[in-house]
């Protein structure tokens, strides 16, 4: 593709494409300003038009990649139409699932080799990671009833690093974590949610859909 059949109006999603694509077949690391340039046949000072370094890059892919992963999940959790347990176990496996289909974008969300990056632009307690969500529906869950009444935010990061836990597993290859992926997140699921529910509900043999998700 030739430099004068981009528009500037373009170029910078289509350097993010580029870069997103690059990542789903090679290590973040791998990634450099000169292979968006040569891939879209433009010179250099278009892409410090968009991109004064890698690392300007690296924080428009985090900020837009935390987008596509709360895009993801968020609508699930606050579905009205679903019940909360029911919500809380498709978005898990929502979680798993982005995870393993994209292990180069979601490192370089969660990964080591960014975090003075990613820590500039993002926190936890961000709406548009997923999180945010995440807290929500747990408080949903308090003030129903359904769940304990302890702090949220707490609870919130011990579901979400239980489930970090076991994407990375999968994404890493340890062992056969990643053929028996649904066995292993059905358990995390009943362990999780035994640690939240109310001891006031007797919640997992009543809930509709917990016959074929929730057996022992």
């Amino acid at each position: 593709m030739k430099k004068n059949d981009y528009h500037h109006g373009n170029l910078k999603e289509e350097f993010l494409r580029i870069a997103f694509d690059f990542i789903t077949q090679h290590d973040v690391e791998q990634l450099t300003l000169k292979i968006l340039s040569d891939a879209t046949d433009t010179s250099r000072s278009a892409i410090y038009r968009h991109f004064s370094s890698k690392d300007a890059l690296i924080e428009t892919m985090i900020l837009s990649g935390f987008e596509q992963f709360d895009a993801a999940l968020s609508p699930i959790l606050r579905d009205p139409k679903k019940p909360l347990i029911e919500r809380f176990y498709l978005a898990g496996r929502t979680y798993i699932r982005f995870a393993t289909e994209n292990p180069g974008l979601y490192r370089l969300l969660f990964g080591k080799r960014y975090v003075h990056i990613r820590e500039e632009v993002i926190s936890l307690g961000d709406e548009r990671i997923g999180f945010g969500a995440l807290k929500k529906a747990i408080e949903e869950g308090q003030q129903s009833g359904l769940l304990k009444k302890e702090d949220s935010f707490t609870q919130a990061v011990v579901v979400w690093s239980s489930l970090h836990g076991l994407a990375s597993l999968i994404i890493d290859g340890f062992m056969d974590v990643e053929n028996n992926w649904d066995i292993h997140y059905e358990a995390l699921f009943r362990s999780l949610l035994a640690g939240i529910v109310s001891k006031k509900i007797k919640l997992l043999s009543t809930l509709p859909f917990a016959e074929g998700i929730m057996k022992p």
